[in-house]
């Protein structure tokens, strides 16, 4: 009798670990990503400017990255959309991740420019294209003017999104019809994906996640202005293309950052921080934890990298 009452003990115990175990890795939210950077969690991300091998077989490999979120290239990469819907179902097939999300998050950046109002109105097509894949954000190139980052925001949101509209942006203008797949990708209803699928922080229901690189002079010179737009979560200052486009030769190849970079560093990170929006920054396994003491939110580094700075925020979520 008391062997079986032991052996009954020892089962609900069992059972209730269990059950808490599954507990804790039931996430809150469809996108790690804002999952994570609503905690006052860091984040970090992998991809490349090669691309990712777009394909349903790449997408099942990746469902299990080290990565909070995979950047998809499609600014240098080919506009392949169709290879991203593969992927994407690569993703859901492969997943959930340790930490429960259906699929890791995936943030696209787009092969239009932000120039002006005018060229991102000519090109929200791509807007609407790509997250009727089911990804979970937009990385906008060259955000050179508030005029394209408005054009941008208003893209991505369905008119039913109601949130700032008329105190800086206009009725969203996304349709309807990419909603059933990009739920099934979400793993939710169509209903709830059309509620879920407005910008976050702005809407703080939202699982899209819309960011900006600020990585030219023209960009550098309105930051402060393009980042007053409602609806933009986070930014980078692009160090590649701002050295180009600031006339600094050799600024990539190691020592000190010439002062024209560092300027331009200081005055896309301050603009973050006056409009509370997430800063990304490149963080390697010697400097992680000072970026993250200096504020930087959003990382692009390898796993040691990672693994160092989860640690030190001491994270939570399973990864």
């Amino acid at each position: 009798m008391k062997k079986t009452k032991m052996r009954l003990s020892s089962l609900c115990l069992c059972l209730i670990l269990t059950a808490a175990t599954a507990a804790a890795q039931t996430p809150k939210r469809v996108n790690k990503a804002i999952d994570l950077l609503a905690q006052g969690q860091p984040i970090y991300y992998t991809g490349s400017h090669e691309g990712m091998g777009g394909s349903f077989e790449a997408g099942v490999k990746m469902a299990q990255t080290w990565a909070d979120y995979i950047n998809y290239d499609m600014e240098h990469a080919p506009f392949d959309v169709p290879a991203l819907a593969e992927f994407m179902k690569g993703l859901a097939k492969g997943g959930p991740t340790k930490s429960g999300h259906h699929t890791p998050a995936v943030i696209v950046t787009l092969p239009t420019d932000g120039t002006d109002e005018a060229t991102m109105r000519a090109n929200a097509w791509m807007v609407k294209q790509v997250l009727a894949t089911g990804i979970h954000g937009i990385l906008l190139c060259h955000a050179d003017s508030p005029g394209a980052v408005k054009a941008f925001v208003e893209a991505a949101r369905f008119p039913t999104s109601r949130l700032a509209v008329n105190e800086g942006l206009d009725e969203g203008r996304r349709g309807v019809h990419g909603s059933p797949t990009a739920a099934r990708i979400w793993g939710v209803s169509v209903k709830e994906y059309q509620e879920k699928a407005d910008v976050w922080p702005l809407n703080p229901n939202g699982e899209l996640l819309l960011g900006l690189k600020v990585e030219d002079k023209r960009a550098l010179a309105n930051v402060e202005e393009s980042l007053k737009v409602p609806g933009i979560a986070f930014a980078e200052w692009g160090p590649g293309d701002m050295a180009l486009s600031l006339g600094v030769t050799g600024a990539l190849a190691g020592g000190s950052m010439p002062t024209p970079m560092r300027e331009a560093r200081a005055k896309v990170f301050a603009a973050c921080k006056a409009r509370k929006i997430f800063f990304l920054n490149s963080v390697r396994p010697n400097d992680v934890i000072e970026m993250i003491q200096e504020g930087v939110m959003i990382g692009s580094g390898g796993p040691e990298a990672a693994e160092i700075g989860r640690k030190f925020s001491k994270r939570p979520m399973p990864w």
